[in-house]
């Protein structure tokens, strides 16, 4: 047989046809850009948009945000089961876990039908916030905080991690970036999610092993990076000599660069106008002028844009938000996106099933045991 055509990690393979979101000309989810989508929408529109394929009108959006407020609680026995995780346990792992256990209390785990399905992704993004708020006041030895039905989705999330009713722009920031995460095409996670359900599995399945993939630094962790350097650095005065070493040594810089967007992301431009927001009101924290540092020498030397990931950092900091919380925060908003994949490849499925290229020994003769 002749050798396969092989890319390494698929650059440039188009593995699948979508009607959800397209990146070739900007990022647009069912036909709207970003850019509109996060200036006018709110995130529970963009939701159903992006699973039942059109934006609602003022009565479907109403019901629709019903369905998301009086499903968002979990049962009491999942609760008393995230209290005997470990606290050093991963908050990724933890949120793979509550997924896969979500599937026990929902009546239609094992039901594959589109509407099913369709209720079931409602049903995992009202509960998948409640599990990580839950699950992280528990790790802080602190109660979890119930749902409130009178909050935002946005505006909720926030409330069961604080239990404080949050500031306006916190929750207008966190809904822009809930937004911006929704959805992104054939992504490695979203790829993931369709390979389960090809095989005919299930929805929790294919959300649980999504998150698998999500949690990887390439991928979602990303984010946590990103805080993870700007702290290191410290300072201003810090960011110049810190940003050319690390070139210098060919140190890869989280935040920069996209294996699609090689013209720059046009979320991170978006969101880069609230980070700057948040940081007005922290006069003493300089992180904003270390990442202006940094960014323009990665982007003027190596000609690497940032990409979601770099702005992301900065806005969830400037919201109190700990970095543990930064990719499940990514879970919580991308499990429209995966469900809406999950969703579609079932609907005209065929099993994924790719080939590879042999790279092993030709063949070999056998050699008995005691001749070896």
């Amino acid at each position: 047989m002749s050798e396969l055509h092989y890319r390494p990690g698929l650059e440039g393979i188009v593995a699948g046809e979508t009607a959800i979101s397209t990146i070739s000309d900007g990022l647009r989810y069912r036909g709207y850009s970003i850019e509109d989508l996060a200036s006018h929408a709110g995130f529970e529109e963009v939701a159903y948009l992006i699973l039942h394929g059109a934006l609602p009108n003022a009565e479907q959006l109403a019901e629709f945000r019903g369905r998301l407020a009086s499903g968002a609680a979990v049962s009491g026995h999942l609760i008393d089961f995230l209290r005997k995780i470990p606290a050093s346990a991963g908050a990724m792992d933890v949120m793979r876990t509550g997924a896969s256990a979500l599937a026990h209390w929902d009546p239609e785990a094992g039901d594959n039908s589109h509407e099913a399905n369709l209720r079931k992704a409602e049903r995992l993004l009202a509960q998948l916030p409640t599990i990580m708020a839950a699950w992280h006041r528990l790790r802080h030895s602190q109660e979890p905080v119930s749902p409130d039905g009178k909050f935002s989705f946005a505006a909720n999330l926030l409330w069961m991690l604080h239990r404080a009713p949050p500031k306006d722009k916190f929750v207008r920031a966190m809904d822009v970036s809930l937004t911006l995460y929704a959805e992104h095409e054939f992504n490695a996670s979203t790829f993931t999610a369709r390979v389960v359900v090809s095989t005919l599995s299930d929805l929790h399945s294919a959300i649980a092993a999504a998150i698998g993939a999500l949690k990887g630094p390439l991928h979602g962790g990303a984010n946590e990076r990103v805080l993870e350097v700007l702290q290191q650095v410290g300072s201003k005065e810090n960011a110049e000599p810190w940003v050319r070493e690390a070139l210098a040594n060919k140190v890869r810089i989280m935040g920069f660069g996209h294996r699609v967007y090689k013209a720059g992301d046009p979320r991170a431009a978006f969101l880069k106008a609230y980070c700057a927001e948040l940081a007005a009101e922290k006069p003493d924290d300089d992180l904003e002028e270390i990442a202006g540092v940094i960014e323009e020498i990665v982007v003027g030397e190596k000609g690497l844009p940032p990409n979601l990931d770099w702005p992301s950092a900065r806005l969830y900091h400037y919201m109190g938000l700990p970095v543990e919380l930064y990719t499940p925060l990514f879970v919580v908003s991308r499990v429209v996106g995966w469900s809406a994949h999950a969703i579609e490849q079932l609907d005209n499925n065929r099993l994924i099933r790719p080939r590879s290229n042999y790279t092993g020994p030709g063949p070999q003769a056998w050699v008995a045991i005691e001749d070896r």
